[in-house]
């Protein structure tokens, strides 16, 4: 792919993120800075041979190879160290954190019952429904009908209970009920708002 396709690339992301859609094909001139439709249609097949985008019932459409991001070499949280050379691979935050996305929902946390897990307020966290659960597991749970993020437990009679990770909290032993909504597999957070 050329530089210049690679810039159209980032104008069609652009795109994309604001609008959830692509344009027609005579707009996606403008949107790409192109001045004929036969260079915005050179481009599309570029792009489709590429595998950024494929054609579905006479449109465009994004894969998720459009979505990627390079995942560059490892880096240190001690010493610096060289930067590798080899050319990046392309990864979606999708392809890192979930497996099966009919079984995931995000959750925004709200609250710092879990902030020495490394569960701050704001951040996302990933949940995996439908899965098996185990004493020591973070999750997602409604206990007598209410719904939080708590690490689960077992007390020595063998009952479930929620702990928090702050120790300004305390433990959430049901008095009617507790049921595992699903088990968090990954926390997202934006450093910079």
């Amino acid at each position: 792919m050329t530089e210049h396709d690679e810039k159209h690339l980032a104008k069609l992301r652009t795109h994309w993120k604001r609008h959830a859609a692509f344009p027609s094909m005579a707009k996606l001139c403008e949107t790409v800075g192109l001045s004929s439709t036969s260079s915005v249609f050179a481009l599309v097949g570029r792009l489709v041979e590429a595998g950024y985008l494929e054609r579905v019932d006479g449109r465009i459409a994004p894969t998720r190879k459009f979505f990627a991001r390079p995942l560059l070499s490892p880096v240190r949280a001690g010493q610096p160290q060289p930067a590798s050379q080899e050319e990046p691979e392309v990864l979606t935050i999708d392809d890192y954190l979930i497996d099966d996305p009919n079984r995931t929902s995000l959750h925004k946390v709200r609250g710092d019952s879990m902030k020495d897990a490394g569960i701050l307020e704001g951040d996302l966290v990933v949940v995996e429904h439908h899965t098996p659960t185990k004493p020591g597991d973070i999750v997602v749970a409604w206990a007598d009908n209410e719904l939080t993020v708590k690490t689960l437990l077992l007390d020595p009679q063998s009952r479930y209970y929620l702990q928090p990770a702050n120790s300004a909290y305390k433990p959430i032993f049901p008095a009617t009920s507790l049921e595992v909504m699903g088990v968090v597999i990954g926390v997202v957070r934006k450093t910079r708002r």
